[in-house]
């Protein structure tokens, strides 16, 4: 049973063929238009599958050449040059301390007095002996050297009666020889030059032990006045108490520590470093450093001191570096943190920062080669201003880009544009020209495609 069609569908062969062609042309136009630039159909897209990729258009920079102060940072503690534990040397009553902690001393400067009777009394006696010796010797008061053996008195006069004695033996033994004189007086004259002889010896002999008793007695007394001396125990060194250990009244024993007494003038920064730097490091070197207390003043000193060996278990090395403090405002016991400049090095490759990308600590620039971009990783030195020394990874020849690295990678291709700024992409990065020519291109297709 056939279905009857309206007469309204049903059109002459000539017009449906025309409505069909007219349809088809519509729906390619739509396609054309839709497929806009950077869209997937555009042969220029950056999100087409096969076709060429977008440029990226950046600036480019070049490596330079800068010299670079090397430095080496250092922290350390401020120290004495010279710190003196000052102990008695004599035991005694103690009778004033004239110091307090914080007390400016020179060398000489009493720190303690002890109760000087006791030692003043073996002063007086050693005194009393040494006068004693010195008269009987015929020596003045204050005489240093003792006066020659035949200078003596009593060597002068035991000298004097055996001489006498022996002009007297001379004389009997020449009128013995003639008959003159009898044997008695003879032999009487023999034995008083023997007696003599004997008693110019004893005499003489005791002039030179009166002469070694006077070294004795010179030593015991220089003794007694160095103990007398020892009751005003003084500072050795000139610096400033640190610390006052005894009180008045108390009964002390000789080596026991009386007060602390440090230098303050110069002082020294001890610090340690790493055997890496063990060849850089040389005396005269200037050292820079703050301290706590003064956070807003930058202190020097000069490396004074280098340890030559290496602590095996740290790998670091001593180093001292003296540090002027006329004005005393530093104290032992500060901790100072700074720099250690070391050499010049001149003829350094640098890059601008604006080069440099930084992920997760790798440092890269992006090498441009034929208007394309290698990814290359870099090892950044110090930096000085906006210059970022390269250690490794350049050769020194190469052009580098400088804007819009997030948007590069290896294989990238790039268009170099001058100026301060690349035009921006439609992902918020920077876009080539070849991307608008496209999308300028398909425009007019897709407005033809409308129009027929």
């Amino acid at each position: 049973m056939l279905r009857a069609i309206p007469h309204r569908v049903l059109a002459p062969a000539g017009s449906l063929t025309a409505g069909i062609l007219l349809l088809a042309l519509s729906s390619a136009s739509c396609g054309r238009s839709s497929a806009g630039p950077g869209g997937p159909g555009s042969p220029g897209g950056r999100g087409g599958r096969g076709g060429p990729r977008e440029a990226v258009s950046v600036r480019t920079a070049k490596v330079e050449r800068i010299s670079v102060q090397r430095q080496v940072e250092v922290s350390g503690t401020l120290m004495s040059l010279d710190q003196a534990r000052v102990s008695a040397e004599a035991a005694g009553l103690v009778q004033s301390v004239p110091i307090q902690i914080g007390t400016e001393v020179r060398p000489g400067t009493v720190l303690v007095q002890l109760d000087p009777r006791e030692r003043k009394f073996a002063l007086d006696s050693a005194e009393s002996a040494l006068r004693q010796t010195e008269a009987q010797l015929g020596m003045a008061p204050g005489q240093e050297k003792a006066p020659a053996d035949e200078d003596i008195a009593s060597v002068r006069s035991a000298a004097a009666t055996r001489d006498d004695a022996r002009a007297s033996f001379e004389r009997a033994s020449r009128l013995m020889s003639r008959g003159l004189l009898a044997s008695a007086d003879m032999e009487t004259a023999a034995s008083r030059l023997k007696v003599a002889e004997a008693s110019y010896q004893q005499v003489f002999d005791s002039a030179r032990a009166l002469k070694a008793s006077l070294m004795d007695r010179r030593a015991s007394y220089e003794l007694a006045k160095k103990k007398l001396a020892d009751t005003s125990i003084r500072a050795p060194v000139a610096g400033i108490v640190s610390e006052r250990l005894i009180q008045p009244g108390e009964f002390i024993q000789a080596n026991t520590p009386v007060a602390v007494v440090v230098q303050i003038q110069p002082l020294k920064l001890r610090t340690a470093l790493q055997e890496r730097y063990a060849g850089l490091i040389t005396q005269g070197l200037s050292v820079e450093f703050h301290v706590e207390s003064f956070p807003s003043e930058t202190f020097h000193g000069e490396i004074a001191n280098v340890s030559p060996s290496v602590d095996q278990a740290t790998r670091t090395f001593v180093i001292e570096a003296l540090v002027d403090n006329k004005d005393q405002r530093l104290k032992p016991g500060f901790f100072a943190k700074g720099v250690l400049t070391t050499k010049l090095d001149s003829n350094v490759m640098a890059v601008t920062e604006d080069a440099i990308a930084t992920l997760a600590g790798v440092s890269s620039v992006y090498v441009i080669e034929n208007n394309l971009i290698r990814q290359q990783q870099v090892t950044p030195g110090v930096k000085q201003g906006k210059l970022v020394e390269i250690a490794e990874g350049l050769k020194g020849d190469e052009t580098l880009a400088a804007s819009g690295l997030s948007n590069l990678a290896t294989g990238t291709p790039v268009r170099i544009v001058t100026g301060e700024s690349a035009p921006a992409g439609p992902d918020g990065g920077q876009r080539g020209d070849g991307s608008g020519r496209r999308g300028q291109s398909g425009g007019p297709r897709g407005q033809r495609g409308g129009q027929q």
